[in-house]
Order: C-alpha cells, then sequence, then structure tokens
C-alpha cells in the first residue's frame, strides 16, 4: 500500500557530505512525523533525526550541528543532508514515516535502508 524509497547512500571519504532521499508512495493521505534512524553492524538501531509535519526537528545529541533534517510535504519526502562524516557514521540509514492511510489508517512504515559507508 504505501512504499518509502530511500536514495543517495554510497562511499564518502573523511569529512565529506551525503544527502539522503526517501520517498512515500502509495495510498497516502497525510503524512505525520517522518525520521531517520541508522544502525550499524552489533549495534541497535537509533534515532538520527525526526521533523514534525510543521517542521519541528530533533536530533540525535551527538549529531547536533552535522546532520540537517528538511522535508517537502507536496512531494511526501524526506531528506536528509550529513556533513563532515566521520567514519563512525557508518551504517545502513533507514526511513521512517507516520502515514495517514486513505482508508483513514494510521500506521507506521519504514524503507528498505541505504547503505553510508564512510572510509579513505
Amino acid at each position: 500500500q504505501v512504499q518509502l524509497v530511500e536514495s543517495g547512500g554510497g562511499l564518502v571519504q573523511p569529512g565529506g557530505s551525503l544527502r539522503l532521499s526517501c520517498a512515500g508512495s502509495g495510498n497516502i493521505v497525510r503524512i505525520d512525523a517522518m525520521g531517520w534512524y541508522r544502525q550499524s553492524p552489533g549495534k541497535q538501531r537509533s534515532l538520527v533525526a525526526a521533523i514534525t509535519r510543521g517542521g519541528s526537528t530533533t536530533y540525535a545529541d551527538s549529531l547536533k550541528g552535522r546532520f540537517t533534517i528538511s522535508r517537502d510535504n507536496a512531494k511526501n519526502t524526506v531528506y536528509l543532508q550529513m556533513n563532515s562524516l566521520d567514519p563512525e557514521d557508518t551504517a545502513v540509514y533507514y526511513c521512517n514515516a507516520d502515514v495517514l492511510l486513505a482508508d483513514w489508517q494510521r500506521r507506521e512504515y519504514w524503507g528498505q535502508g541505504t547503505q553510508v559507508t564512510v572510509s579513505s
């Protein structure tokens, strides 16, 4: 019914930047909160950043100042701009969305994940 498709991951050198995108499609009436999470081998999935439909943002404390989350409500898309990347940022990054469906049910969806590797 609903798909979240991420893009923008890849290999980047330390100190570099990447911009992730996540676009929602399907029987969507409205997407409320959206967010990015990440998971590296042996670790639990953790919040990177989240944004409400109105644009209020939340960040993991350790990432403030380097990562910026934004969204385009008309495109059902959320972005994550990542700057000054460090090898510790290497992980699979997942998009998350709180979706109001056409049948007026509310459900949470996850994207398939996009790999970000920071290495020289």
